[in-house]
C-alpha cells in the first residue's frame, strides 16, 4: 500500500479531466506507484435547480470529498481550486496545485458576437455573481439568468435557444476540447476572474508524510506563490466563490502583481485596487490589498449582499 495513491473527485467531465491530469503527473514521477481514481458525488452536483448563490457556497462542491479524505477512503482531493474555500477542515491542507491554465473567463455565443455586440435583447447566461456584477456593469439592462449543469449541459442548453450567450470559464472549456466554442476571452479590466480561476488544487491531510513526498514532487512552484497571494486576499476580504470578489496576479521580476475588485451585483458599486510586492510576501500583499478595498467601503457592499 506504500505506493497507491488513491484520488478522490467529482464525476464530471471536467473533474475526471483534473483527475486524471493529476493521475498522468503522478505516473511520471513515480512509475511504481499504483494510482486510482474515486468518484464521490457533492452537494453541488446534486442540487441542479437552485441558483448557487442561493444554496451558499460553502463547501458545496468539496465537502463530501474532504469527509472521504479524513475517514482515509482517498488519499488526495483534487478540485479546482476557486471552489475550495480559504479555510479548510481541521487535519487538511492544500498540499499542491498544478501549473495554472487559462485564468480568465470566456464568452460562448450562439452566433459568434462578441460582449460588445451584444444588446439588452440577449439573454445572458452564467451561474456566478461576480459575473452578473461585471456583465451589469458592461450594460445595466443586458438580461440574465442562471444556469446549471456541467461545461456539456450548459452548451447544450444554449443551443436549444435557453439563452444566447454563456459567461465561462475558459479554462474549462479549454481543457476538455471545447475550445471552438469560445467567442471571446474576456480581459480582466471587463470581467475580473474569480480568485485562483484555473488552478488545479490538491488537497490533502496533514501530517501524512508519505503523500506529501509524492506532492511536492508536482506541486508548481509559480502557480503556488500567485494562489498565496490570491487566497491571502480572499481570506481578508471574507468573500467566496459565489459573492461579487474576484482577482488576479501577475508576476514580473521577482514582484507579484496583485489586481482584485469588489462589487455590488447589479454593478452599481465597483471597486477595484492593485498591490506590488515581492513574491515571498505573498500571503500579506494580498492581505493588504484586501485591506485598501476595505477602506473603500467592500465590507458594507457584501454585507448588503449576503442579507
Amino acid at each position: 500500500m506504500k505506493n497507491t495513491i488513491k484520488i478522490g473527485t467529482r464525476g464530471s467531465q471536467l473533474a475526471l479531466y483534473q483527475a486524471n491530469l493529476t493521475k498522468t503527473l503522478l505516473l511520471e514521477k513515480f512509475p511504481e506507484a499504483t494510482v486510482e481514481i474515486v468518484i464521490i458525488k457533492t452537494k453541488g452536483d446534486k442540487i441542479l435547480d437552485v441558483a448557487l448563490s442561493k444554496i451558499g457556497d460553502k463547501g458545496l462542491f468539496t465537502k463530501e470529498l474532504e469527509t472521504a479524505l479524513l475517514e482515509n477512503e482517498v488519499d488526495i482531493a483534487v478540485h479546482s481550486l476557486k471552489d475550495l474555500p480559504t479555510t479548510l477542515p481541521d487535519g487538511l491542507k492544500l498540499g499542491a496545485v498544478l501549473e495554472r491554465g487559462e485564468f480568465r473567463d470566456a464568452l460562448v455565443s450562439k452566433d459568434g458576437r462578441k460582449l460588445s455586440e451584444l444588446t439588452e435583447n440577449d439573454v445572458i447566461a452564467t451561474s456566478s455573481l461576480r459575473r452578473q456584477a461585471g456583465l451589469q456593469r458592461q450594460n445595466k439592462n443586458f438580461k440574465i439568468v442562471d444556469i446549471r449543469g456541467n461545461v456539456e449541459t450548459r452548451i447544450r442548453k444554449m443551443e436549444e435557444g435557453y439563452c444566447d450567450a454563456m459567461i465561462m470559464a475558459a479554462a474549462g472549456l479549454q481543457r476538455l476540447n471545447l475550445k471552438k466554442y469560445i467567442t471571446e476571452i474576456i480581459e480582466p479590466e471587463v470581467i475580473i476572474p474569480a480568485t485562483s480561476q484555473g488552478v488545479i488544487a490538491i488537497e490533502s491531510r496533514k501530517n501524512d508524510d508519505r503523500i506529501d513526498s509524492f506532492l511536492k514532487e508536482i506541486n508548481h512552484s509559480q502557480t503556488w506563490n500567485a494562489i498565496e497571494t490570491e487566497r491571502g486576499f480572499l481570506r481578508k476580504i471574507e468573500g467566496g466563490c459565489q459573492v461579487p470578489v474576484g482577482c488576479y496576479t501577475k508576476i514580473e521580476d521577482g514582484k507579484i502583481i496583485i489586481t482584485g475588485f469588489v462589487a455590488a451585483i447589479d454593478g452599481s458599486e465597483y471597486l477595484s485596487d492593485t498591490e506590488t510586492g515581492l513574491i515571498e510576501n505573498g500571503k500579506s500583499i494580498g492581505e493588504n490589498l484586501a485591506e485598501k478595498l476595505i477602506a473603500k467601503g467592500a465590507s458594507r457592499i457584501l454585507a448588503e449582499i449576503r442579507k
